[in-house]
């Protein structure tokens, strides 16, 4: 279906554009036939409505000259071709309406069509017919962008789904792979305590999997994954090991990716509180000031510790994903300083609805 044809409103605007277009037709007809502009305008009128509904064939003769792909050369000529027929056929009806006119008005309602008010009808109609064709020809151009522009916006968010979802991929066997080096080292020093420790990660799991299909979650929930966590490493390091959450009430309930914290968090035990003989505290405050979001870990941090040793992958991770969801709007940095390690974070504020 014609574009036009979908919409009343931009029916009715074509429509009027029509009218207005037959009375300029009809007062140059009027200046060159030396008649009165109404009779003009009686010829003229039911012409341009005929050749205006039927120049919205073009649409999709222009359609399916694009679809043959052929040379631009044949194109211009058939639409050349095309425009010469439609103006001589518009020609023949505005003589026989001008008979009709002649027959049903009387003389007072009929022009004198001679040779110059032919030519300018036959000038006219082919003009309008190929202004058609070359404005079905912009119009189809434009859709055909924007299609692409769709078409590659498509291919982002999949090509970003894809890479969030395998960023989430790696999250979960990464702490697995330590968690299970912490179960194995207590089997031979605490089977009780390994025993209690694959307990809390089993429900470390199922919390993450309930979440794992959600792209966003509150941070209030973010939070009870990262207390299961934290209760998993408690057990490894007993009194050693303290934790703070401050929270705002409005960013309690704002909305963050699931497990974004947890690798944070994990760093701040690796290398913070592991390498401290009397432990420390991993504090979370987390602040609402619009539009953003900002949350902020810090630990602290011995002297003979290396922040970010190893592979990196959890903070990697958490980058990687904040820039996959929101782009140049959310950023995380960390260093150290002055016996602390911080790690910030910001991100756009989403209230959960």
């Amino acid at each position: 279906m014609h574009p036009l044809l979908a919409d009343p409103k931009r029916l009715l605007a074509y429509v009027a554009l029509l009218l207005a277009l037959a009375a300029a037709i009809a007062a140059l007809l009027s200046l060159a036939s030396g008649t009165g502009w109404v009779q003009a305008l009686a010829l003229v009128t039911p012409l341009c409505l005929l050749l205006g509904f039927q120049a919205l064939a073009d649409y999709f003769l222009a359609r399916h000259w694009r679809a043959a792909r052929r040379r631009r050369a044949q194109v211009l000529l058939v639409y050349f071709a095309k425009s010469g027929f439609t103006a001589f056929l518009v020609l023949l009806l505005a003589l026989a309406w001008n008979r009709a006119l002649l027959h049903w008005g009387g003389p007072g309602w009929a022009l004198e069509l001679d040779r110059p008010e032919a030519a300018l009808i036959f000038a006219a109609s082919f003009m309008l017919a190929l202004f058609s064709i070359l404005a079905h020809e912009l119009l189809l151009a434009v859709e055909q962008t924007h299609l692409a522009e769709q078409r590659a916006t498509q291919s982002l968010l999949q090509a970003r789904e894809a890479e969030l979802q395998m960023l989430r991929a790696q999250i979960n066997p990464h702490f697995l792979f330590n968690s299970l080096n912490s179960i194995s080292a207590l089997t031979s020093i605490d089977p009780a305590a390994a025993r209690e420790m694959t307990v809390l990660l089993a429900q470390f799991f199922r919390q993450t999997l309930a979440l794992s299909e959600r792209r966003k979650i509150a941070l209030a929930q973010e939070v009870a994954v990262l207390e299961c966590y934290l209760a998993i490493e408690k057990i490894r390091f007993g009194d050693k090991l303290e934790t703070r959450f401050e929270l705002e009430a409005a960013a309690a309930s704002a909305m963050v990716p699931p497990l974004c914290l947890q690798p944070l968090i994990e760093n701040a035990v690796k290398h913070g509180v592991r390498h401290l003989v009397t432990g420390g505290r991993i504090e979370v405050r987390a602040e609402a000031r619009a539009p953003f979001l900002f949350v902020a870990v810090s630990n602290p941090m011995a002297e003979r510790a290396v922040p970010g040793e190893g592979t990196g992958l959890g903070l990697r991770n958490v980058r990687e994903r904040l820039a996959t969801l929101f782009g140049d709007r959310a950023r995380i940095t960390w260093g150290a300083k002055e016996g602390s390690y911080r790690v910030e974070m910001v991100l756009p504020l989403e209230q959960e609805q």
